[in-house]
């Protein structure tokens, strides 16, 4: 049994702009497959994908202010800068000579091969050694190579990393710096000048010959692949500040909620993490058990009751003023699968006043044998909203039988949301395939389910332990 003291040391622990340009609609995670094959449970667990930036724009657009700031803002992440530039061909002898009539801003200046290799071995969490470019020379340095880590950002800017589609596929984001092309120049000049030893003469030329050009004819046109487009590069703190927002927001899902958007992980937090080590600790007395599992079911409730709809609603307080709210969905109805479910009620109950639920007993005999016993549900559950009520989500056939009986009495499948405790990966795919248009909302997703179709680390028989009938 956890002792008083050592309990209240975990608990004081875990207490501890619409603007022009920005387009926050398109941003889609890159595409991943689900594997349906159940890992074993003394197997690694599959690395967390690395979000990956796209940052493209003309010549000196700014990209590597922007890509600086966006790193100084996610301090607290380990995130990778890699430069298109690193990975310019080097140049034969023969272009060596008649440098001056090379054209750097073409797409075929670059090892676009090497850049998807680099790019993909570090979206599997592995190291790769980025080659260094001698701008002075124009050759790579042979002995020479930047090594970089996996991260949990991979940052890829220059002017085209958006013209090559595999390229593109693997980004998570992608941004394009747009500046005035005045500007763009002025910087050019100073910067290859000054940084690449290189007179005014040779830049301009070069300018008017290649850069302008390859701008007019690849760069610009991958505009339109672009998710965000910040105008004015750097000077642009607001839409920066947004982009990182949503940088944090993604970071923090879990990579099903990429795969399957209507999944749906309450934010973790000190609290969440201290309940969750209570309940998950086989020593923990029944009281406490349920005490800390109450407290939890009650924000997984709260959580998927902000997911049903409402309107609008206007009051008057007793000040005399008009306040603007919401009404809530008045058509709703809880429906727990036996006997677990059950545990869920009182929380349900606390939250919606008078609410109706129903019941759905489903006998199991290992994984395979499935059984429909018993349902008692409310005559007009079709015209309501219904919270699916069961702790353990783990291979998600018992829940894909309650789903198809609720989906047989008329309630659209966009109407059910599934309230868990915590949700094997494996009962997220098998739930969401079968019905895509279901929200899940849970509070953790464990790692597997063992051979013995157990979530891990998982929390035990939950029924048995709330319910005391584990001796």
């Amino acid at each position: 049994m956890l002792e008083k003291p050592a309990m209240d040391y975990v608990m004081e622990v875990a207490s501890a702009a619409h603007f022009s340009g920005l387009r926050l609609d398109g941003l889609l995670s890159a595409p991943s497959t689900p594997t349906s094959a159940r890992s074993s449970s003394d197997g690694p667990a599959q690395p967390k994908q690395p979000f990956v930036i796209g940052v493209s724009g003309g010549t000196a657009s700014g990209k590597t202010t922007v890509c600086d700031m966006i790193i100084q803002q996610l301090h607290d992440h380990r995130v990778v800068l890699i430069s298109q530039d690193s990975f310019y061909r080097g140049l034969t002898a023969e272009e060596s000579e008649r440098v001056h009539e090379y054209n750097f801003d073409h797409p075929d200046a670059f090892d676009s091969e090497q850049l998807l290799e680099c790019i993909g071995q570090l979206k599997c969490g592995k190291s790769v050694n980025v080659p260094i470019y001698d701008f002075k020379n124009h050759r790579r340095c042979s002995e020479s190579f930047r090594k970089v880590n996996a991260s949990d950002v991979i940052i890829l800017e220059g002017i085209l990393v958006f013209h090559d589609q595999r390229v593109r596929n693997l980004m998570n984001m992608k941004i394009f710096v747009d500046t005035d092309a005045d500007v763009r120049l002025a910087r050019r000049i100073r910067r290859d000048t000054v940084e690449r030893g290189r007179d005014v003469n040779s830049v301009l030329e070069q300018y008017a010959k290649f850069v302008k050009p390859a701008f007019d004819d690849f760069v610009l046109p991958s505009k339109k692949y672009a998710d965000v487009i910040i105008p004015r590069g750097g000077d642009n703190h607001v839409a920066i500040d947004l982009i990182v927002q949503h940088i944090r927001t993604k970071l923090g899902q879990h990579n099903l909620c990429k795969i399957y958007p209507t999944v749906n992980v309450i934010q973790s937090t000190f609290q969440i993490r201290g309940m969750h080590t209570l309940i998950r600790d086989r020593e923990i007395s029944k009281h406490d058990f349920i005490f800390y599992s109450d407290r939890l079911i009650r924000l997984v409730v709260e959580h998927g009751l902000g997911h049903l709809p409402f309107t609008e609603k206007q009051v008057i307080t007793p000040t005399g003023s008009v306040y603007t709210g919401v009404d809530f969905c008045k058509k709703l109805c809880g429906v727990s699968i036996i006997r677990s479910g059950e545990s869920m009620e009182n929380a349900l109950r606390a939250c919606c006043k008078g609410i109706k639920i129903g019941k759905i007993l489903i006998h199991r005999d290992g994984d395979n044998g499935k059984q429909l016993i018993y349902e008692k549900l409310p005559s007009d559950i079709s015209e309501r909203h219904v919270l699916l009520l069961d702790p353990v989500l783990a291979t998600g056939n018992s829940a894909n039988q309650a789903i198809d009986l609720l989906i047989q009495k008329g309630v659209p499948e966009s109407h059910i949301i599934f309230l868990n405790l915590i949700s094997a990966p494996e009962g997220i795919h098998c739930v969401c395939q079968r019905f895509p248009f279901l929200k899940i909302v849970t509070s953790e997703i464990d790692v597997t389910l063992n051979e013995e179709y157990r979530v891990i680390p998982g929390l035990g028989e939950f029924g048995d332990r709330y319910f005391g009938t584990d001796d």
